[in-house]
């Protein structure tokens, strides 16, 4: 067991805020992620990490994931990228997560094709904007690798959790298409256009990076590791509302239990074509059917 791994008591009041700081929530606080390059890097992903701070650190995710696991306790960090290149494996990626301070999944990617930001010319959108995600391709839905990288790349982007967003802030989309074999990441700023009605006219100038990934090694957690990863406290989980129900649409249906009801006391609207008239005598087989009548003879 490592010092990190150990119950520490705090002796200050410092270090006790820090341990709570790092103590299990019910309600997580926003990932953060660990940029880093490996000790062989080539200049295309020099470039690719250019915008985001990174570290050079020979170390190798698949080989022995220590290191990782080690910064991640420093640094209280749930993401990783780390960027390498050699002769077998040029121009590489690996996306990966942890849970509970351990690799959970790992996946590579590698990079035939990349677009920087300044080999394009177009306006950018403002720093911390919160990106949408298009995934295209039927394999991020049928291949267990792609639905699994579908997720990673999920939490990789998403960004903070907010509890809404302004129209006007949808401006920045990130597509991730799989089609043979490959994955095309594209960036997009959202352009709204007048329309001449209410709802503008939507229009997508490519703003870059742009990546063509060729999916290498993967190293996926087992469906029970990952099923506790993904599990919430009860204290989270929406208590279950008796007689609602919701359709594929997100309609809300509601059910409603009355009491038997005596149908021969409702008041109805009276009318006149159905009034007994003086000297006629309903018969009881036609009790309650209006408007037949029998007479009496005098």
């Amino acid at each position: 067991m490592t010092q990190l791994d150990s119950v520490i008591k705090p002796k200050t009041k410092r270090s006790k805020r820090f341990l709570e700081s790092r103590a299990p929530k019910l309600t997580e606080d926003v990932k953060s992620a660990m940029i880093m390059k490996g000790g062989n890097t080539s200049q295309t992903i020099t470039q690719a990490l250019k915008d985001i701070v990174s570290h050079r650190n020979i170390t190798r995710p698949f080989e022995d994931s220590t290191s990782l696991e080690f910064f991640s306790k420093k640094t209280d960090c749930s993401l990783f990228l780390f960027g390498s290149h050699n002769k077998k494996r040029p121009n590489n990626f690996i996306f990966g997560r942890l849970f509970d301070f351990h690799v959970l999944d790992m996946i590579e990617l590698g990079i035939e094709k990349y677009v920087s930001l300044s080999e394009i010319k177009a306006s950018k959108f403002p720093e911390g904007t919160k990106p949408m995600l298009v995934f295209a391709g039927e394999a991020f839905d049928t291949d267990n690798e792609h639905r699994r990288l579908k997720s990673l790349l999920t939490d990789f982007f998403r960004g903070p959790t907010v509890p809404a967003v302004r129209l006007a802030g949808l401006e920045h989309i990130l597509h991730f298409t799989a089609i043979d074999g490959k994955i095309y990441m594209r960036s997009y700023r959202c352009l709204l256009k007048k329309s001449g009605c209410r709802t503008p006219r939507i229009e997508l100038e490519e703003i870059g990076p742009s990546f063509d990934f060729v999916l290498r090694r993967t190293h996926l957690a087992s469906d029970d590791l990952y099923k506790l990863a993904h599990k919430q406290p009860k204290a989270l989980k929406p208590k279950k509302k008796k007689n609602i129900s919701h359709d594929a649409f997100g309609t809300k249906f509601g059910r409603v239990h009355m009491q038997k009801q005596d149908l021969s006391k409702l008041q109805t609207r009276k009318m006149k074509g159905l009034r007994k008239r003086r000297g006629e005598v309903v018969t009881e087989e036609q009790e309650g059917q209006a408007p037949k009548v029998a007479k009496v003879e005098s």
